[in-house]
């Protein structure tokens, strides 16, 4: 599944990719993505939850919604009576509809700008901090895992700006909100609302495991949590103790944070050693733009194939042994941009299911390393 969506403080929120693991086409319009938390006491908070005068009313009035929390316990053997009061307590956040909303005018999307908002100072000033305080972790996590610590730092920095924007809604709301009111509007309701109540299911059974109460996690509007903004289902599939503590902390932890999203992207993939993308021009004579946008990201066609129908590469490009994919990245009124993305760049895109979350994240890291190494 994925849609890529910006909330209203500017950060991006991931759907989880593992639902659109092996689908080909990558254009849509909300984003979130995965995670959980230990002792939540000891846990930053980005700022305060969501006030009484911003909740409608709490979900325990609603009897299928109830019988929802039953047939939950019953699957992850909850205590019921502990499930009915979690999702009872849970109240209806109109502003979490509101940012699910579908636009209601057409989007026009435009590079630069994406990029003007991720790539500036105060993101490459603490990314450089970040990669500071964590050299040695990132160095092992790119060991262990063989992700680049570029990638890393990259998508901390974008998601949430190194632990500085977590997120302000109490995750129980938002996911409660979603899973029972998603907006009718949405094309995919029936589906983002069926989504949601398994996201409340995986939130409740780590809860319920680590004994935290989960009426105090702060997340995004969509449920994200933690430095690298990761929803319930990818938690329980991703997240690593990396610093050996016995327990996970996504929010106070930079190597559980380093290790977590470096697993994440071993699970979907990565390939060790592979560059992200190489700089692409056509050759107009025989370009046949139509049949490689096809594909969209996903990366399909071996060199000969690629350069055969018009497009050009230059250097190391030519000796890829991996697929390639037409990346374009359109600047509203102005010409497009266009890379070629490998397996990597794909990669990427299965925490954010966009092209342009990928190369604000890529960017972001070269970024940051360039100036950590001045």
């Amino acid at each position: 599944m994925t849609v890529h969506a910006e909330d209203s403080t500017g950060q991006t929120n991931a759907v989880t990719s593992q639902a659109v693991a092996g689908k080909a086409k990558a254009k849509a319009d909300k984003k979130i993505q995965t995670s959980n938390r230990t002792h939540a006491s000891k846990h930053k908070r980005p700022g305060k939850a969501r006030t009484a005068a911003n909740l409608g009313p709490a979900y325990a009035t609603r009897p299928a919604v109830m019988r929802f929390a039953d047939e939950l316990a019953a699957r992850q053997s909850l205590n019921p009576q502990w499930v009915r009061r979690a999702i009872g307590q849970a109240t209806f956040v109109p502003a979490v509809v509101r940012l699910m909303q579908p636009p209601t005018q057409p989007f026009v999307k435009n590079w630069a700008a994406y990029r003007s908002r991720f790539i500036d100072a105060t993101r490459i000033d603490a990314g450089v901090q970040f990669w500071k305080d964590n050299q040695a972790t990132l160095a092992r996590a790119e060991k262990t895992y063989g992700v680049p610590s570029e990638i890393i730092v990259g998508i901390v920095g974008v998601e949430s700006i190194y632990g500085r924007n977590t997120g302000n809604f109490r995750v129980i709301d938002a996911l409660t909100t979603l899973a029972f009111d998603f907006p009718a509007s949405h094309p995919r309701a029936a589906e983002r609302a069926a989504f949601f109540k398994g996201e409340l299911e995986q939130f409740l059974s780590l809860q319920s495991r680590m004994g935290v109460d989960p009426m105090l996690p702060l997340g995004s509007y969509a449920g994200a949590m933690g430095m690298p903004q990761f929803l319930p289902s990818s938690w329980a599939r991703f997240a690593v103790d990396f610093d050996g503590d016995n327990k996970i902390d996504l929010w106070n932890s930079p190597a559980d944070v380093i290790g977590s999203v470096a697993n994440y992207f071993k699970a979907f993939d990565w390939k060790p050693g592979m560059p992200t993308h190489y700089p692409v021009s056509f050759d107009t004579a025989k370009l046949d733009l139509d049949a490689l946008m096809v594909p969209d990201i996903l990366p399909t066609f071996s060199v000969a194939s690629f350069t055969a129908k018009g497009a050009v590469l230059e250097g190391p490009a030519l000796e890829q042994q991996g697929p390639l994919a037409l990346v374009e990245l359109l600047n509203g009124p102005d010409p497009a941009s266009y890379v070629a993305g490998t397996e990597n760049f794909y990669a990427i895109t299965r925490y954010n299911w966009s092209s342009y979350y990928a190369m604000a994240v890529i960017e972001l890291g070269q970024a940051v390393s360039k100036a950590l190494n001045k």
